[in-house]
């Protein structure tokens, strides 16, 4: 009986991970979508949203320490909730991170693009994949997943030494676009910073699985 309801309260945990990771994709889509649209109300609405995600982050919290002092659970069971308190940390700074692009979108309304935006959003467009897929590879863990999490982070660093470049390009050719090519290329960074946090979950995932700790 006491193990039902331990195990019914874990899923809950999980579940609640779940929401917040799903909270954080949405941030990420919405950030981007702001500023290829260079749209000021989506920017404020993520950067207003991500109150909800620290709300989430500490109810989360609250609930692993109080599922922890009431059945003081050992061995696996311990290093999973030990795994959710890492992971919801993570998730936290990645939606620091969707509010940061939005915030930059902010200083970007009023001027046009110096190119059209193709790498960030593809950039984003990986960068969400891989939070997706550590988020599948924690509820199944899948330690296949979050290798698979953990090896695509090259493309993440790929795209943004490749938009690094250009941006450097512009910005010595021509220093009226230096203000703008220096917000996207904070930009570029935040989104390079979101991969290394779903790195990160997809390496917690393995120790939480095998209890082997890698370092890449």
């Amino acid at each position: 009986m006491v193990r039902d309801t331990f195990d019914q309260e874990l899923t809950e945990l999980k579940n609640q991970v779940l929401v917040m990771g799903g909270a954080v994709e949405k941030a990420i889509s919405k950030s981007i979508e702001g500023l290829k649209k260079q749209d000021g109300k989506i920017a404020r609405q993520v950067i207003q949203e991500d109150d909800s995600i620290d709300d989430l982050e500490l109810e989360i919290e609250d609930k692993c320490l109080t599922l922890i002092a009431r059945h003081q659970p050992m061995a696996k069971d311990l290093r999973r909730i030990g795994i959710i308190l890492k992971l919801i940390t993570d998730l936290e700074r990645m939606g620091d991170k969707a509010a940061s692009i939005s915030h930059k979108t902010l200083n970007l309304l009023d001027e046009p693009f110096i190119k059209p935006l193709v790498d960030i959003p593809r950039m984003a467009d990986l960068t969400e994949e891989m939070v997706e897929n550590s988020l599948n590879a924690f509820v199944k863990e899948n330690v296949d997943l979050a290798y698979q999490v953990i090896d695509d982070d090259n493309k993440i660093d790929y795209l943004y030494d490749q938009i690094f470049r250009e941006l450097v390009t512009y910005m010595i050719t021509d220093p009226k676009k230096i203000s703008q090519a220096t917000q996207l290329m904070f930009v570029s960074s935040d989104l390079e910073r979101i991969s290394d946090h779903a790195t990160n979950l997809g390496e917690w995932v393995i120790f939480m699985v095998t209890g082997d700790r890698i370092d890449v």
